[in-house]
Formats: C-alpha cells, sequence, structure tokens
C-alpha cells in the first residue's frame, strides 16, 4: 500500500495523522463491539427499524439544548483558532437545525428497506430455484470533516441499511459528535436494541483513523466524506474495501443551439446556489457560436452574482473583469464564488475537455437539440449527466432516495448519489429438494 506523502496530510491536521505507532486495540475493540449488532441488524424486521429511527428523531428533538450546548463549545473553541466563517457556519448547530436533522432521520425511516429485497429469481428446468437478495454490509466505517449532521445522516442511512456503523469525524466538531451518538444509542437502547450499531471512533487520537483505515476483517467497509485530501488519504491508506466519494469538478456545457436564457439560469444556479458543495458547477464551457452575444451576458450575469470569472483569452476579450485562467483553473474544486470559463469549437471539444479535467461527478449539457444532447450523454464518463438542468440536482434527497451517504465517483456497484441500496451488498439463495451436480 503506498505511503501518504505530507501533501495528502496538509490541510488534515483536523481530521487525521497517520501516525507510526496505533493504538489498535481501541477501534478493534468498538469494530467487535459493531460485528455484534450488526448480526441483530440484519436480521431485524423493518417495522423495528423504522421505530428505533422515530425513537432516534424524537430524542435529538428533546435534546436539542443539550446538543446546541455542547456544539457552542466547538464553534468557541474554532473561532479562537481563527478558523474561517463559513466552515465555523457549516460547524454550527442551533435548534432549528437540530429539528431539520431529526426530520431527516424521520424521511429515512419512512423509506422502503431494501435488506431482503429480490434482485434475480431463477427457476432452473430441474427445480432449483436461485435468489439474489439485498444483504447489508455489516460494518461499515465513516470518516468525514466537521459537518455534525453528517454524523446522524450517516447513522440512520447505515441502521436502516442494517448496518452497524463506526463514525469517525473530525476533532473540531467532537463535542457535538459525542453528544449526537450518545442521544441515538440512548434512543436505540431505549427500543429494546443494540446501541453498538451506532459508535463513534475517538477523534482526539488522530491516529484512529489509520486503526480504522486498517481494521480488515472486522469492518467491512469504509466511506470517506469531505474534501480531496482527506478522499485521497483514505484512498491511498486503507486495506479495508473502500467506496470513493465525490470531488466535484462539474462542468456545464453550453452549446450552440442553447436557449440563451435559459442557460444563463442554468450557469447561475449550478455555480451559485451553494457554492460549497461538491455538485456546483466550476467550469463552464461556451460553444464559440456564442462568443459574441451570450458570453458577455454570461460573464457579466456571474460578476453581478459575486463570481469571480477566470477565463482564456476568447472569454477575456468578450467581457471586462475576467481574470486569466490556466490549467490549474480547469483542474480546480474551487467550492467558492470562483468558476473557470472556456470557450469551444464544438461539443466533441467540449467532451475532450471533460475527459481531460473532469472527476467523474456530474456534466451538464444546455441545448435544444435532441440530437447533440445524446451524443454528449453517451460521451461523457460521469456518474450523474444533466440535460437542460442544473448539476446540482444531483443530491440522494432531489433523486427521491432521502438523506445520502454521499456521491460515488467511482464504477463499483455504487455510482451517483448513495442512498439506501447502496448501502447493501446480495447474496444468493440457492433451494433445492435433494438437487446433486452431476
Amino acid at each position: 500500500m503506498p505511503a501518504v506523502d505530507a501533501a495528502q496530510l496538509a490541510g488534515l491536521a483536523d481530521v487525521a495523522d497517520v501516525a507510526d505507532v496505533a493504538d489498535v486495540a481501541d477501534v478493534a475493540t468498538l469494530a467487535r463491539r459493531a460485528r455484534v449488532a450488526a448480526r441483530e441488524l440484519a436480521v431485524l424486521p423493518a417495522d423495528r427499524k423504522r421505530a428505533a429511527l422515530e425513537a432516534v428523531a424524537d430524542a435529538l428533538v428533546r435534546s436539542a439544548a443539550e446538543i446546541v450546548a455542547a456544539n457552542d463549545a466547538d464553534t468557541r473553541r474554532a473561532r479562537d483558532k481563527g478558523t474561517n466563517a463559513s466552515l465555523v457556519d457549516r460547524l454550527t448547530l442551533d435548534e432549528s437545525r437540530v429539528r431539520a436533522v431529526a426530520d431527516g432521520v424521520r424521511q429515512v425511516a419512512a423509506l422502503d428497506d431494501p435488506v431482503g429485497e429480490v434482485v434475480r429469481d431463477i427457476t432452473r428446468a430441474d427445480g432449483l430455484r436461485i435468489v439474489q437478495r439485498r444483504v447489508p454490509f455489516g460494518v461499515v466505517g465513516i470518516v468525514y470533516e466537521a459537518r455534525p449532521n453528517v454524523t446522524v445522516d450517516a447513522a440512520a442511512l447505515c441502521f436502516k441499511s442494517g448496518n452497524a456503523v463506526l463514525l469517525r469525524g473530525s476533532s473540531s466538531a467532537e463535542t457535538t459528535n459525542r453528544a449526537l451518538v450518545d442521544v441515538m444509542r440512548d434512543a436505540i437502547a431505549s427500543v429494546g436494541l443494540h446501541p453498538d450499531a451506532v459508535q463513534l471512533v475517538p477523534a482526539s487520537d488522530r491516529a484512529t483513523v489509520k486503526d480504522l483505515l486498517h481494521a480488515r476483517g472486522l469492518v467491512d467497509l469504509v466511506i470517506p466524506r469531505g474534501g480531496a485530501d482527506l478522499i485521497r488519504l483514505v484512498v491511498d491508506e486503507a486495506t479495508v474495501p473502500v467506496i470513493e466519494t465525490g470531488v466535484g469538478n462539474c462542468h456545464v456545457y453550453v452549446d450552440a443551439d442553447a436557449d440563451p436564457q435559459q442557460a444563463l439560469e442554468i450557469v447561475r444556479n449550478a455555480k451559485t446556489s451553494r457554492p460549497s458543495v461538491c455538485n456546483a458547477a466550476e467550469t463552464v464551457l461556451v460553444h464559440r457560436a456564442l462568443a459574441t452575444d451570450f458570453l458577455p451576458r454570461m460573464v457579466a450575469d456571474l460578476h453581478e452574482a459575486g463570481v469571480t470569472v477566470h477565463g482564456d483569452d476568447t472569454v477575456a476579450a468578450a467581457a471586462p473583469g475576467v481574470v486569466a485562467a490556466s490549467d490549474d483553473d480547469w483542474a480546480t474544486e474551487y467550492l467558492s464564488l470562483d468558476v473557470a470559463v472556456r470557450v469551444v469549437d464544438s461539443m466533441d471539444d467540449a467532451v475532450d475537455h471533460i475527459r481531460t479535467w473532469g472527476t467523474g461527478h456530474t456534466e451538464a449539457i444546455v441545448t435544444r437539440s435532441a440530437e447533440t444532447a445524446a451524443a454528449f450523454v453517451g460521451a461523457v464518463d460521469a456518474a450523474c449527466v444533466a440535460v437542460n438542468a442544473s448539476t446540482r440536482f444531483t443530491d440522494g434527497e432531489q433523486f427521491g432516495f432521502g438523506a445520502e451517504i454521499g456521491i460515488s465517483t467511482q464504477k463499483s456497484h455504487a455510482r451517483g448519489p448513495m442512498g439506501l441500496t447502496e448501502l447493501t451488498s446480495t447474496s444468493y439463495v440457492v433451494t433445492g429438494d435433494g438437487h446433486i451436480r452431476t
């Protein structure tokens, strides 16, 4: 397994530090307890899982004041350290946000249970029956950054899909995460179920990340949720199987046949509605046929929304106030009010750019040509492709999955928004009547 270099660890001190000496026993003990709970969860009827999650939601609302008090300690510490305001906001929970988190748990509780769903049912000519059905993974580890709502979202999704979960958040949110996990564990225990279905891996010891990533045989799957450095760290270091989630260098291609007003609205929404998330657009590609009329309008519209435009020479010549773009801009997931803009000669040129610089998250085309749209959909290689729609729709809730565990950009069984179904594997049940193979 390749070593983790200094660049990968830069900026991750809050989340992880791969130490030479790891206290493996602590994480191993948590994982063994999780495996016991996972055996109970794997066969738990859907109505009991639903009742447990409803109890969790009710307990979160009842405990909102205590959770907010714990969160105040984390946010005060973050401000004292000089953490920027946007990161402090991501860390912050007030009582309305706690209620929103609880509502998310109720949404997950109400979703159909994927465990036991029949994927394939075959009866052979000799009467042997082969049924493929959904089963939980078992024990899932989640490694994530300073968003305490993830603590609850991940726990609810894993519990509903029959998985025990080990939650390893960042030290900056540890007081809040501990309060949330304590509330959830008490609620689960109150309905007679094993509280070790939800456990918090200590963040005060940075070596616990490595322990979790190396707990092969005890942990069945690890999912990172955070920035590019965290995801790279987990993918490079883990011996446990990993589902790689979402760095989003997303593109919008405005075709020669685009409706100009529709294109303006889609580009603005994709970039500005929430610039700090992985499904925000980071690059806009504009067909050269639109360089004279549409391009200056688009740049002006983005400037009006507070966006800094990094453009190629044609973009800079078409509109004032454009910052010269370089290859670094084409490769960057800004997660801010910045966007790279490039003029291309054709849809094929747009696809070539996307294949060179994209991360396989979400790519969009704006066009009135059904033929061009179909060609674009077939040519780009991404988890999600949007036609005449904002990249911001790549989201589990928007897709009707309820809360999501993340956006998978790899090509294993889970690709795109990961809801309950993506948190299951499958097993085959072969039923005969004395059948033997000859």
